[in-house]
């Protein structure tokens, strides 16, 4: 029976969703689970863990680990995959998982899917699939069994659940390693919105260049803030310097996959719609009916975004009062 390592990203002392998500589906296979974790509050999970079936959680809490940096977080996760020996390893493809995971198979020499956006652990060939040239298409993957496999998901992608197991876990604490670092991360400055990462928000709210200037912005907060939504932007808006490139949705920005995207005076380009095509819903506004959004919109509404975003934000208001 495979073993599956799940590596689990934190966020504050929190595991990510995304996280979770292949947690849950690591559970619902029926192979026994490990798990890693890095960074303050990775200590604390136990209890959390053993309801999802968790055998052995590898960890080190301390502060020093709080910021990612790469020459001590690549040897660490190295060190759990060998003593784990699991044949699965399975990482959310985030940003800091794709340095990260890079680095660990160029040490191991395994193979890495990045960006997948099926997964099946029922499969012997693991059921992969990854989108392809900007989402025009995508492939099926299988990997060699003779060694482990990295694969990497697109958040976003698969089911939470909450179980309720009780499983005994081993807890086994990392040393750091004596490395002679080249980078020393000092501090990490975030922005002061308090609302999701874009990779993680369940409903996002994006303008383009049809929103006018960064004045404009305000009204889709307004929808966000009603909708709990996390607001994005297109490449345009960033490069106008309107927002920051944080919010930025598309190949050279943020690939999301939110259940609702609501894509308000964005034209859709290419880079932009391989960055959001994955969404379960997607709402274009525009007041050009030719806009290729509207190709790849589950729902489509012609007219200005300055009138309609105003009244859906009244109209949800109502509902959800």
């Amino acid at each position: 029976m495979n073993k599956i390592f799940v590596f689990c990203e934190m966020s504050g002392d929190r595991i990510k969703k995304s996280s979770l998500e292949l947690l849950t589906a690591a559970r619902k296979s029926g192979h026994p689970i490990v798990t890693g974790a890095l960074g303050p509050g990775s200590e604390n999970l136990k209890e959390f863990l053993q309801n999802y079936g968790v055998t052995t959680h590898y960890f080190n809490g301390s502060a020093e680990l709080k910021h990612y940096n790469p020459e001590l977080y690549s040897p660490m996760v190295v060190e759990m995959l060998k003593s784990s020996e699991a044949s699965i390893v399975l990482a959310s493809s985030s940003l800091m998982n794709r340095d990260l995971f890079a680095r660990v198979a160029a040490k191991l020499d395994l193979a890495c899917i990045n960006d997948c956006t099926e997964l099946n652990l029922q499969e012997d060939d693991l059921g992969l699939r990854r989108p392809l040239y900007s989402g025009k298409c995508s492939a099926q993957v299988r990997i060699k069994e003779d060694s482990q496999r990295i694969i990497l998901m697109r958040p976003n992608q698969l089911p939470v659940e909450n179980f309720s197991d009780s499983a005994s876990v081993e807890l086994k604490e990392l040393a750091i390693p004596s490395v002679d670092l080249k980078t020393v991360i000092k501090e990490v400055v975030k922005g002061t919105s308090e609302r999701l990462d874009l990779t993680e928000a369940n409903i996002i709210v994006s303008g383009g260049r049809g929103m006018g200037g960064p004045e404009n912005f305000k009204i889709l907060e307004d929808l966000a803030d009603t909708l709990g939504a996390t607001v994005g932007a297109s490449r345009a808006v960033v490069d106008a310097g309107w927002v920051p490139h944080n919010m930025q949705v598309g190949q050279t920005g943020k690939t999301v996959a939110p259940s609702l995207y609501i894509a308000c005076g964005v034209s859709g380009a290419i880079q932009h719609l391989a960055g959001m095509s994955s969404s379960k819903v997607i709402v274009a506004i525009n007041k050009d009916p030719e806009a290729p959004i509207f190709q790849k919109a589950t729902y489509g509404i012609v007219g200005d975004v300055f009138e309609i975003v105003p009244k859906l934000t009244e109209e949800f208001k109502k509902v959800l009062s």
